[in-house]
């Protein structure tokens, strides 16, 4: 059995630097989670290290070596997102993709963590500087890789004329769900409106 920050082991792990902790993947993971479930139930400004170490089922400590602040732990995780981005869809017509783009972001979006989580966020985000920065970094990174990524798809398919304006064009796909989805927070989505709204975007981009 070996020993290391955040506890017991069972299976013997590689020799870390002489002088650095060794830091379990799984509690780090547990913790992360911890933070999503923990911003869903209480909200940022009610959130504490000592509520996300309790849902995780670790100490304080184990928190605090990864992350100094709940503003740091939460910073890293919304960060984080921009990074995942969502997957880029091809189905081989601008329409097809943009159709599945919508159903998988209005999924994600109706998710009861991230219904709720996005708004608390985007309230905090009007207080505090570095949670705003996090935010625009995480929405627009991650809109913006799949969004470039279809408009190219679509101008190597001759769907748009080339050069095209991007910032416009992520507006016009991002846009519209986003508003409806997190902004407004409408009921439930009518069947067919994700595919409406995929044919007026598609038609929105070949006129630019």
């Amino acid at each position: 059995m070996t020993t290391n920050a955040d506890g017991p082991q069972t299976r013997p792990r590689r020799r870390a630097p002489a002088g650095a902790a060794v830091l379990r993947e799984d509690v780090t993971e547990a913790i992360r989670a911890a933070v999503f479930e923990e911003l869903a139930a209480v909200g940022y400004a009610r959130m504490s290290i000592e509520g996300i170490a309790r849902r995780a089922g670790v100490g304080k400590t184990a928190v605090y070596r990864r992350w100094r602040s709940k503003l740091h732990l939460v910073l890293d995780i919304v960060s984080a997102l921009a990074v995942q981005g969502l997957p880029a869809p091809d189905t081989g017509s601008l329409e097809g993709d943009l159709r599945l783009l919508y159903e998988v972001t209005s999924r994600a979006l109706r998710h009861p963590v991230a219904s709720q989580i996005i708004p608390d966020l985007q309230a905090e985000a009007a207080r505090n500087p570095e949670i705003h920065e996090a935010m625009q970094k995480t929405l627009r990174e991650g809109q913006d890789g799949v969004a470039t990524t279809i408009v190219a798809a679509a101008e190597r398919r001759g769907e748009v004329r080339a050069g095209l304006d991007r910032e416009l064009a992520l507006d016009l796909i991002s846009g519209p769900l986003y508003w409806r989805s997190v902004v407004i927070r409408g009921p439930r989505l009518p069947k067919e409106y994700l595919g409406a709204l995929a044919r007026a975007t598609a038609g929105a981009l070949k006129a630019l």
